[in-house]
């Protein structure tokens, strides 16, 4: 930035004249070195305290030149200083408030406690949807991170009612908590779903006695991160095709197949059509693997004679584009 740059001139110019000041004094007048640091930095801060030492004729000149020459680029650089201090802070407490602002007005977004190793993977997946966020991050070390990544976020203790509220827990959709411990994510669920019952909160789970505290605690789901790395690891063993395929369908880079779960909204043409009439093999090249009803019941391979209904949720997979097509058409 060139502000920065002129700053920092400013103040290697500054330095220098401190320099050839002291230098001077000490070579005409024979100083010591601290009479002649300081006799230099108070002629130039123009404090008015006198000379130290009685001055020579020729260390009057040297004087009257190192003030007509230096006052005027020391005070420009102290100036120079303060002002981008000053105006540094000022930035930061600006966007702060933007950001403050952008977090009040979200709605039906999800919270993400917690932006470590796994937080952080986790929020650049939600992004790609697009799904709103906010993140709550005690470490200030990683405050930096998130501002690369573009993340709303809020410094401070998740397990605080009053970090939680001014996250906008009452108008959020669901609460993630990826905290470092079970027993603060224990408190996290805990605390969460007082402030609201209606939240849906998935909640990280390393030991495997945790789990039932956080259900009881009033998580939706708990996941363990190294139970899932072992199926994981089991079915590239026993079900390798199977798990080369769904790697397929969720692989962001590839855009041949992917799969995606749609919401039936009300409003939607289809309510109430079977999938035959529907279209959507025909019209969309996409192929319909389940239904999810709106009581939660799960109708895998459904019949071409399955009706689609208002609160269902069609699983398909197919071409990306047309999954946003078919989106269009059953969420308008």
């Amino acid at each position: 930035m060139e502000y920065p740059k002129n700053l920092l001139i400013s103040l290697l110019l500054a330095v220098l004249i401190i320099v050839i000041g002291t230098a001077g004094y000490m070579f005409i007048e024979n100083w010591g070195l601290i009479d002649s640091i300081y006799m230099t930095v108070s002629t130039l801060a123009t404090v008015g305290y006198g000379e130290i030492h009685p001055l020579s004729q020729i260390g009057r000149i040297f004087s009257i030149f190192l003030m007509f020459f230096g006052v005027g680029l020391f005070l420009y650089a102290t100036g120079s200083t303060f002002q981008f201090m000053l105006e540094g802070r000022i930035r930061i407490i600006m966007g702060r408030r933007r950001l403050e602002n952008k977090i009040k007005l979200l709605k039906n977004h999800y919270i993400v406690c917690g932006y470590g190793r796994i937080g952080r993977v986790l929020c650049q997946k939600l992004k790609r949807k697009p799904v709103e966020i906010v993140v709550i991050e005690k470490n200030p070390d990683l405050i930096q991170s998130m501002d690369e990544d573009g993340i709303l976020y809020i410094n401070g203790e998740a397990i605080h009612e009053s970090i939680l509220i001014k996250a906008g827990i009452d108008k959020a959709k669901g609460l993630i908590a990826v905290l470092s411990t079970d027993v603060d994510n224990v408190f996290l669920v805990l605390t969460a779903r007082q402030l609201n019952p209606n939240l849906f909160i998935i909640a990280r789970s390393c030991q495997i006695d945790s789990k039932p505290k956080l259900m009881a605690a009033g998580a939706n789901i708990v996941e363990s991160p190294y139970e899932m790395g072992a199926t994981s690891i089991a079915n590239r063993v026993l079900r390798p095709a199977v798990t080369n395929f769904i790697d397929l369908a969720f692989a962001d880079i590839r855009q041949d197949i992917q799969m995606e779960e749609i919401p039936v909204h009300s409003s939607s043409k289809m309510v109430n059509s079977t999938l035959k009439d529907s279209g959507i093999r025909k019209d969309f090249n996409l192929i319909i693997l389940a239904i999810k009803q709106k009581e939660g019941t799960m109708i895998f391979n459904p019949s071409f004679e399955t009706a689609i209904c208002k609160g269902d949720t069609l699983i398909a997979i197919g071409d990306v584009e047309n999954l946003q097509k078919l989106e269009k058409v059953l969420n308008p």
